[in-house]
């Protein structure tokens, strides 16, 4: 492996790791061209790491133009970043125009080997360090030259003026200069300081690290954004950010009423020594002293002296987070008049009364659920035959709609696979209107007998629709009462009770029908032993499109080692 190869390869891995470490940090109020100055630095590198392991011309120019991605885009989008950080809005019809011109300028680079619009002609040469690309010029590359020194120009222009305004942190503004110095820097000069290798790719990941640092920082300001003027926009509460080292970050228009001087103060500055800013920087220290006390009382009085127009607000010190991290200090103004906190008791009180009604809505809920477990429990302890049956296609049909769910085989709502593994243990409620006799039969049924059994599908729906007759949740008895009412049909038409035929038949009972049959096959019953998985296997994918939906039977066939895993364990 070459010299320059080992370094492409270094430097593209490291590009990858500055943006696995942004995407890490990654807050939702960064700006898109930080993103994307990310994402092109990597797409430049893996250009040139492509451009060394090339050995043709041909796959030479294509590494370079997997590399002119970054090149002709990035400049454009470290220019977008430079405006934004500088608060210097761009018209968006200027915007459409320069990244028009980009890809123009990209689109003339897809040209070379084809045409000399780019380059006139390209040669594949191996020097000390590795390959090279020799390139002569077309009329395009000259057009890229100067679309790179306009950019450049335009964005020192820029923070120049941002510096001498202070619209901006200088500290950030010395930061955006040297990505920018250096990739022009290299750009142009770099071949004449190693004029046998291109390094424009280190150039671009020292730019990449740089702007690690600056979205590391910008992330404060985000922060405060975010917090001060984006979460709270409350009329008499004014918010003031600051990092641990007590320099200002931002501040909310109502914070900047109570404390005129912030309007003049620039983030990244250190907070003074005079009145106002004396006693904010008294409530930091105190509250880095001790952090419970955190409350304090700030008085503006009025212009003339006069006591109405006197306000008191109540201020409290905390921590400033990003995420779960502390970042710095917030500090929060409360106006504390009496109709204030009229306002704050009621809201208080709603509150409290919506979690109150919350939580016994919830308990009532709670309640009814069981009572109704309670019931399936009470009709299958009548049933000699069926102990745990109810637990059992419960997890049947839970595991069923798992697999559908990840096959996609229908589209079901998270509610609506919720209440169909809730319903599936009143399945059978019917059973309490068959007689004893019958139901505690210990052995096979006469056609009279089954005919009456049979009629515990319509009767289970009866039952349900009276017990959730009142409930506020109409989606859940409609489910309950189709896997009642329906379980027991035949996708061939050839069930009961009302003999549907196909998708007639509600996909809940459908499901259900699988979980039931397969539980009644492999549990020992008081007429037959339980089959062995592979009999009851076969039993039920021959029942697949006659007694079983069709489109189940990949569902069933996916899901059938859970479900014997399963029913072995608890065995």
């Amino acid at each position: 492996m070459s010299m320059i190869t080992f370094i492409y390869n270094i430097v593209f891995l490291i590009s990858v790791l500055c943006a696995v470490m942004y995407v890490y940090m990654w807050h939702k109020h960064y700006d898109v061209n930080f993103t994307m100055i990310f994402t092109l630095i990597p797409i430049a590198c893996v250009g040139y790491m492509l451009l060394a392991h090339s050995t043709t011309v041909e796959e030479a120019l294509v590494a370079t133009k997997i590399a002119y991605i970054g090149g002709s885009f990035l400049e454009l989008f470290m220019l977008y970043s430079i405006f934004n950080l500088c608060h210097i809005p761009i018209k968006k019809w200027i915007r459409a125009g320069l990244f028009v011109i980009n890809a123009l300028v990209y689109a003339a680079t897809l040209t070379a080997g084809f045409n000399t619009v780019f380059y006139k002609s390209a040669t594949l040469t191996r020097t000390r360090f590795g390959v090279k690309l020799i390139k002569e010029y077309g009329v395009m590359h000259t057009i890229f030259y100067a679309v790179i020194v306009v950019y450049f120009v335009i964005g020192m222009v820029a923070m120049g003026y941002s510096w001498y305004k202070k619209t901006v942190s200088r500290r950030v503004i010395a930061m955006l200069v040297i990505p920018n110095v250096i990739s022009f820097a290299t750009f142009f000069l770099g071949k004449y300081v190693w004029g046998e290798a291109d390094v424009v790719p280190v150039a671009y990941v020292i730019a990449e690290g740089v702007y690690l640092l600056i979205a590391y920082r910008v992330n404060l300001y985000d922060v405060a954004g975010t917090v001060i003027d984006s979460m709270i926009q409350e009329d008499g509460v004014g918010f003031i950010s600051c990092d641990f080292n007590c320099r200002y970050l931002g501040s909310n228009e109502m914070a900047r009423k109570i404390i005129p001087a912030l309007s003049s103060k620039a983030v990244d500055e250190p907070l003074e020594y005079n009145p106002t800013e004396r006693r904010i920087r008294h409530y930091i220290e105190s509250f880095k002293s001790d952090n419970n006390e955190n409350s304090y009382v700030y008085v503006v009085h009025g212009d003339n002296g006069d006591p109405d127009d006197e306000r008191i607000y109540n201020v409290a010190v905390g921590y400033l987070y990003d995420g779960n991290r502390k970042r710095g200090y917030l500090i929060t103004f409360i106006d504390d008049t009496a109709n204030r906190k009229y306002i704050s008791l009621i809201d208080k009180y709603n509150d409290d009364l919506k979690e109150e009604v919350e939580e016994k809505t919830k308990h009532i809920v709670e309640m009814h659920d069981n009572l109704v477990m309670s019931l399936a429990v009470m009709v299958e302890s009548r049933d000699n035959s069926t102990g745990g049956h109810i637990k059992r296609t419960s997890e049947g049909v839970r595991i069923l709609i798992d697999e559908i769910n990840r096959s996609g085989v229908y589209s079901l709502t998270p509610k609506f696979c919720k209440d169909v593994i809730k319903a599936a243990p009143m399945h059978d409620l019917g059973k309490i209107a068959v007689d004893d006799a019958i139901l505690r039969k210990p052995g096979r049924f006469t056609d009279e007998e089954y005919e009456q059994m049979k009629r515990h599908a319509a009767e289970g729906a009866k039952v349900i629709h009276e017990i959730l007759l009142n409930t506020d949740d109409e989606e859940f008895k409609v489910v309950a009462e189709n896997v009642a009412h329906y379980h027991h049909e035949r996708f061939d038409g050839s069930g009961y009770p009302d003999g549907l035929v196909g998708e007639n038949i509600p996909v809940e009972a459908r499901i259900m029908a699988v979980a039931d049959v397969y539980d009644a096959l492999v549990s020992k019953r008081v007429y037959k032993e339980a089959y062995d998985f592979a009999k009851a296997d076969e039993i039920i994918m021959s029942g697949m499109g006659t007694q079983f939906d069709p489109a189940l039977k990949a569902v069933y066939e996916n899901a059938r080692e859970k479900l014997e895993e399963y029913y072995k364990n608890i065995q």
